[in-house]
């Protein structure tokens, strides 16, 4: 089956910034994504219709098709309280990435200061302003539910709880 609207998708990538590997999905679990409901990166989706299960390959994004291009002066001051995404450590440290949820929904922000109560972050994606080359391993392809569909997200076994 190809990848076109409606259909889910269950992949590996490999992400790197030039020579330097970002991230990688192969030691975890595959993404799944449901194409054409605007969950994936454009220029990433772009590459991936046509394709079927079994197909790789290699693309370059741009900032403009990826996470944008860097804006200076886009540092916030948030609540502690709100950030979320500490792993195993127990305090905020400039450098870290959090996520916040926002009425746009949940974002990747990067804690530049730490106050007693307040951390000022820099609200640009990590990863706005890089040229980004995914390695992509396509595992399957199959129809999306009708009720993955309405709900425009891909459930797991069992459904999505919500």
């Amino acid at each position: 089956m190809q990848i076109a609207k409606n259909t889910v998708v269950e992949f590996h990538y490999t992400l790197h910034e030039g020579d330097s590997q970002i991230e990688s999905s192969k030691e975890g679990e595959p993404l799944n994504y449901l194409h054409g409901t605007e969950g994936m990166l454009p220029g990433l989706e772009s590459e991936l219709e046509g394709k079927t299960g079994g197909d790789s390959f290699t693309v370059t994004l741009t900032p403009e098709q990826a996470y944008g291009e860097y804006q200076e002066g886009l540092v916030q001051r948030i609540p502690i309280k709100h950030l979320q995404g500490l792993g195993d450590s127990k305090v905020w440290k400039p450098g870290m990435t959090a996520i916040v949820d926002s009425n746009q929904g949940r974002h990747q922000v990067k804690v530049v200061k730490v106050g007693r109560f307040n951390a000022d972050c820099d609200l640009n994606h990590p990863f706005a302003g890089k040229t980004l080359t995914f390695n992509v391993e396509i595992l399957s392809v199959r129809e999306a539910t009708a009720e993955e569909i309405s709900h425009g997200h891909v459930h797991a076994a069992g459904g999505c709880g919500h």
